[in-house]
């Protein structure tokens, strides 16, 4: 039972129980890393560790074992590496998560998860650990707040995982405390309604100006309008029909949510797509409404750069394509409901709605409210003056 310093890390070596399949259990020597060494003055940070801290670590872990609590499992002795694997691969080949998303957990494990628990056993990881790296991260700057908390949720559903499939006894990561993501209403800008006609004026082509207005006035994401085709645009029910969305390397797609939705259609819009419909190609049920030269997807790529011409052609303030969607969120919000808004911009949560509450135009409840802060006119002081007697407790009497 030892402490033993490798490098600039912490390691626990002792020997203890370990439960088998067969429901025996045996001892056998186990090491597991606890975290860096803190060289510096002081309490240490969460996470780090002095020849004490371990050893009180250490200490604490040998009472649990004593207790019957923690002992390890022999389908649970398999690496984080393993596991994480395993889901990734399940959540491509059996729950058929979209390719975007795929990318996104991919990134989250070779950058964050993988280097950080990558050989640990999974049944040595603890929430205290998970914590304690998330901390680390967000202390020195590797990670920022949402990442942090996608990363946790990745890492929840790891351990799912593990638990369905590896017999892990508990998921560490429901014992970790969760991080509000924060929102800011000014992390995020958008353009007014004359700004965005100033942009498609100043569009390379009609289809571009149909483009980014569809994209403003409709809040699609940019591979929804990309999958968008003429038997999608609705002119008597004034609507669009979002079914599908485009994926660089996968192709055609569903959309973010999963599922299609509706979205109106205003008159700007349906002048603007009827007008493109007149064009000599493309122009059948299943042809896309913003194709390419010969029919098939527009390169995104091709599309920002041109998306980035036309402001500076309109002299805007450089904002992300993706913003032309927050546009149809900040203006949509003073028409719609939060739980319609929600609907036309594919939330799954209203609470990613919520944020363009701070756009929403407050001069009803202003002018209703007005009235309680107007000052009285002189008249009616005195008149309410001369109605009713004074109150006062006291006051000076001249008896000449």
């Amino acid at each position: 039972m030892v402490q033993r310093k490798r490098g600039d890390q912490w390691y626990a070596k002792w020997r203890g129980p370990k439960r088998l399949t067969d429901g025996r259990t045996v001892t056998e020597q186990t090491q597991q890393r606890l975290g860096p060494t803190w060289k510096g003055n002081g309490r240490p940070p969460e996470g780090y560790f002095t020849a004490k801290l371990a050893e009180a670590w250490l200490a604490a872990k040998l009472t649990d074992l004593r207790r019957g609590e923690g002992i390890p499992t022999e389908s649970s002795r398999v690496s984080f590496r393993i596991v994480a694997e395993d889901w990734y691969s399940h959540g491509e080949t059996v729950r058929g998560l979209k390719a975007s998303t795929l990318r996104d957990y991919r990134s989250v494990l070779d950058c964050h998860l993988l280097p950080a628990f990558g050989e640990t056993p999974i049944d040595a990881i603890t929430s205290r650990m998970i914590e304690a790296w998330r901390s680390r991260g967000i202390a020195d700057g590797s990670l920022t707040r949402r990442p942090a908390i996608k990363a946790v949720m990745v890492l929840h559903g790891i351990f799912e995982r593990a638990r369905r499939a590896y017999g892990l006894a508990t998921n560490p990561v429901a014992d970790v405390e969760r991080l509000r993501d924060e929102y800011d209403p000014g992390e995020y800008d958008w353009f007014s309604p004359e700004e965005v006609r100033a942009l498609v004026r100043a569009a390379a082509s009609e289809q571009d100006a149909a483009t980014f207005l569809t994209a403003a006035f409709t809040g699609q994401r940019m591979g929804e309008l990309l999958a968008l085709r003429w038997r999608d645009i609705d002119f008597d029910a004034e609507t669009i029909r979002v079914f599908g969305s485009v994926d660089e390397r996968a192709g055609r797609t569903v959309p973010k949510s999963g599922r299609g939705r509706s979205v109106p259609m205003v008159a700007d819009v349906a002048q603007t797509l009827a007008k493109l419909g007149q064009r000599e190609r493309f122009t059948g049920r299943d042809d896309l409404v913003f194709p390419n030269a010969v029919g098939h997807f527009l390169d995104k790529s091709a599309l920002r750069r041109r998306y980035k011409e036309a402001i500076t052609t309109a002299r805007l303030r450089p904002i992300k394509f993706h913003e032309l969607r927050h546009t149809f969120g900040s203006l949509a919000i003073n028409a719609g409901s939060i739980v319609e808004v929600q609907h036309w911009l594919g939330h799954a949560d209203t609470r990613t709605t919520s944020r363009y509450l701070h756009h929403k135009s407050r001069g009803d409840e202003a002018r209703r409210l007005g009235p309680a802060f107007d000052a009285p006119t002189l008249a009616a002081d005195a008149s309410a003056g001369a109605a009713e007697p004074s109150r006062a407790g006291g006051g000076i009497v001249n008896d000449a």
